[in-house]
């Protein structure tokens, strides 16, 4: 999948008014990820992602973050995502799940398997119900 698609597909499932925001969240999505999740998983997603996307996974290691595998739970998940993405709460959940479900698409069923058995229920609650599927925030 390359970074057009990629972006195009969440601005349309998210039903987003630009390409800007679309960004704007898969980036808060991504970066927040990067945190929770291993690094070696990190880098098994970012390899299958275009290269633009793939760096906001690897953002928090570049970048003086605190580096992936943190542990935190769906709040804390969440409160990243509305402080990097400006959205409140229910917003920033279903951009969360758009965002999963086209990492899924552009990386597949392994990846994603591999993904969510690295999380606990709540999380991967999140990043497997896709944006048709049910997921309090």
């Amino acid at each position: 999948m390359r970074h057009d698609e990629f972006i195009g597909q969440v601005q349309n499932r998210a039903r987003l008014g630009s390409r800007g925001a679309a960004e704007r969240v898969t980036r808060a999505a991504l970066e927040t990820l990067g945190e929770r999740i291993p690094e070696g998983l990190c880098e098994s997603v970012a390899g299958q992602l275009p290269q633009e996307i793939a760096e906001h996974l690897r953002r928090t290691e570049v970048f003086g973050g605190q580096g992936t595998g943190e542990r935190f739970d769906l709040d804390e998940f969440l409160n990243r995502v509305v402080r990097r993405s400006g959205e409140d709460r229910p917003q920033a959940a279903f951009h969360t799940r758009v965002v999963m479900e086209v990492v899924g698409e552009a990386t597949g069923p392994t990846v994603m398997s591999k993904l969510g058995d690295s999380l606990p229920d709540d999380l991967r609650r999140l990043v497997t119900s896709g944006s048709q599927g049910e997921m309090g925030a």
